[in-house]
C-alpha cells in the first residue's frame, strides 16, 4: 500500500502551497504521518509531523512558522500547508506513515513505510 502525495508545483518565492496525502488502500487512523523531503543531491529529511490522533504537531525548524501539518481522518488525508515558500524549499515532498500504530512520530525514515513517489515542489526565486 502506497501513500499518493499531490500538491506540488511551481512557485515563485513566498507563495504557497498545500500537499495532500491520501492512503487510498489502508486507514490513516491510529497512525503517525510524517512529510519528509529530498532535495537533489541530498538526504531525505524530516520536515513535520503529527501524531496518530493529531494532537501533537511538530516541525523542523526550517519550517517553523511557515508549514503546518493536519490531519483529517474522515478523507483519510494528511495535509502540509507551505508558506512563504523559499527556493531552499525546492525538493521532492514525500509521506510517510509510521509502521506501529499509536507510536510518536520518529525522525528516521526507517520508522515509516508506505512511501508512494512523492510530488516536486520547485520554488523560484
Amino acid at each position: 500500500v502506497q501513500l499518493q502525495a499531490s500538491g506540488g508545483g511551481s512557485v515563485q518565492a513566498g507563495g504557497s502551497l498545500t500537499l495532500s496525502c491520501v492512503a487510498s488502500q489502508r486507514t490513516l487512523s491510529n497512525f503517525a504521518v510524517s512529510w519528509f523531503r529530498q532535495a537533489p543531491g541530498k538526504q531525505r529529511e524530516l520536515v513535520a509531523a503529527i501524531t496518530w490522533n493529531g494532537s501533537t504537531t511538530g516541525c523542523e525548524d526550517s519550517a517553523k512558522g511557515r508549514f503546518t501539518i493536519s490531519r483529517d481522518d474522515a478523507k483519510n488525508t494528511v495535509y502540509l500547508q507551505m508558506n512563504s515558500l523559499k527556493p531552499e524549499d525546492t525538493a521532492v515532498y514525500y509521506c510517510g506513515k509510521s509502521r506501529r500504530p499509536y507510536a510518536a512520530p520518529r525522525k528516521d525514515q526507517i520508522e515509516y513505510d508506505s512511501w508512494g513517489p512523492g510530488t516536486l515542489v520547485t520554488v523560484s526565486s
